[in-house]
């Protein structure tokens, strides 16, 4: 990134912590920009004391072919075919927020947008076009909430904010709007991922908060990120009171990644006494690294995640029939390999949630049901039981940096029954009368396991 050499130090200053803010690689040729400013007046850049495109998170891209002055370029396609041994007959998923549909060619996500950065004013775009942009506003319940229909006004934008950078320690970004979250560590961007369906400690945690942060940099090793949002992955507020967060991100080298990411809020529509309390904390190591092996490079990801909602007819433990427990508690560990000079990825891995009341978990889309609209076919009931394990196995071949070939198999199960059997869960008809209502005559098709083919190209520039 930022190949022009006519960069002003601050703008590349500005421009290479939004970069690092986003876990984004930046080009070598930056830092040789920052050796024009003399050693005493300059910071060192956060995280680029090393290369972290190995992270699981984290675009593996290390140059930009869409760069210049003021703005650096990105483009984003993610096709893919899934296919579903349950054999849907409706040809719809359930339980992923990241594919919906079955037995068929679909664009999953296609972004066009970048970084815009001049002197210590930044900002970024990101739209979003295909099924993001019908299943992530879909998911979200907030826009049931006044006037004004949040979920088409943001439908087609991922990423869109501004920000300030202040030349402070080692740098501090103010930025308002909305942005990714990285609670459950996957990136929203499967280009970016050691796999393409996360586990449920990630698919069922936010992907963006709408808001304001501040980027805390008091080292080049280390990130302090207050929140104050909307709510959790939400357009607007659910009840009257903001979300608060915080993030903690620390690199002590090249080969190990800390993140803690906490949050508290109440994200219950029309329950304002009802608060709820996440903690999602991960590492990532890098444990073998031979750049000149076939086999060349290995690493491993561990993420633990605890929360509960209390107040408003729940409470977090000890529940009573009167205020049954809510909680969310899981866990997701990866290991991936690198073969050929990073040509080729293996990764395998795989998780387990337990979420009673079902809060956080991803309501089947049952006759066009949505978060809002809820279905009486999947209730979300105070203290409805919810467990869930997951498994799968990762193919990647990477031709060139910018382009991945993605294979993979997922063996899912929960408890009770919840992922779309052959019958689907679409009445024949298609749907009838209000989102997620009882039609006569229908049943959904839903079992407690699935198993499937997902195969997907993943490019980015």
């Amino acid at each position: 990134m930022l190949e022009d050499s006519h960069i002003a130090p601050a703008a590349a200053r500005a421009a290479l912590l939004l970069a690092a803010s986003l876990l984004i690689p930046v080009a070598p040729s930056v830092f040789a920009e920052q050796d024009a400013t003399p050693a005493a007046k300059r910071a060192a850049e956060p995280f680029a004391f090393a290369d972290f495109t190995w992270l699981n998170g984290t675009s593996r891209t290390k140059d930009s072919v869409l760069d210049s002055k003021v703005f650096t370029g990105e483009f984003r396609v993610d096709s893919s075919f899934i296919y579903d041994f349950n054999h849907p007959q409706d040809h719809t998923l359930v339980g992923t927020s990241e594919s919906g549909r079955t037995n068929e060619m679909q664009v999953q996500q296609l972004g066009i947008g970048g970084d815009f950065h001049h002197d210590n004013v930044i900002g970024r775009l990101m739209t979003q076009f295909g099924m993001y942009s019908t299943m992530t506003p879909r998911n979200d319940a907030s826009p049931s909430r006044g006037q004004w229909n949040l979920a088409d006004a943001y439908r087609y934008v991922s990423e869109a904010y501004g920000g300030y950078h202040i030349d402070k320690w080692n740098g501090i970004n103010i930025e308002a709007g909305i942005f990714m979250s990285y609670v459950g560590l996957f990136s929203y961007y499967n280009f970016d991922n050691w796999t393409y369906q996360p586990s449920y400690v990630s698919s069922n945690t936010p992907w963006f908060f709408n808001g304001m942060r501040v980027q805390i940099f008091p080292s080049d090793r280390l990130k302090i990120e207050p929140w104050i949002v909307n709510g959790w992955q939400s357009y607007g507020m659910f009840n009257s009171t903001p979300g608060v967060g915080l993030q903690i991100l620390w690199r002590p080298n090249g080969s190990v990644s800390l993140l803690s990411n906490n949050y508290w809020g109440k994200d219950t529509l029309g329950n304002p006494d009802r608060a709820r309390m996440h903690t999602d904390d991960s590492i990532q190591i890098k444990y073998y690294d031979r750049p000149a092996r076939r086999f060349d490079k290995a690493a491993f990801s561990l993420t633990i995640d605890a929360g509960c909602e209390s107040g408003g007819a729940v409470s977090c433990s000890g529940g009573s029939p009167g205020s049954p427990s809510q909680y969310f508690l899981g866990y997701m560990v990866y290991n991936r390999f690198w073969f050929a000079g990073d040509r080729y990825g293996l990764t395998i891995g795989g998780g387990q949630i337990a979420n009673p009341g079902r809060y956080l978990v991803l309501l089947p889309p049952i006759n066009g049901a949505t978060a809002s609209s809820g279905t009486p076919y999947f209730t979300e009931n105070p203290g409805d039981p919810f467990r869930a394990w997951d498994a799968s196995l990762t193919f990647d071949f990477m031709p060139k940096q910018f382009a991945t070939f993605r294979f993979e198999i997922d063996r899912r199960a929960a408890t009770v029954p919840y992922f779309a059997g052959p019958g689907g869960v679409t009445p024949l008809g298609g749907n009838s009368g209000p989102a997620g209502s009882l039609v006569p005559g229908f049943s959904p098709d839903l079992g407690k396991s699935e198993t499937r083919i997902n195969t997907a190209l993943l490019v980015k520039f």
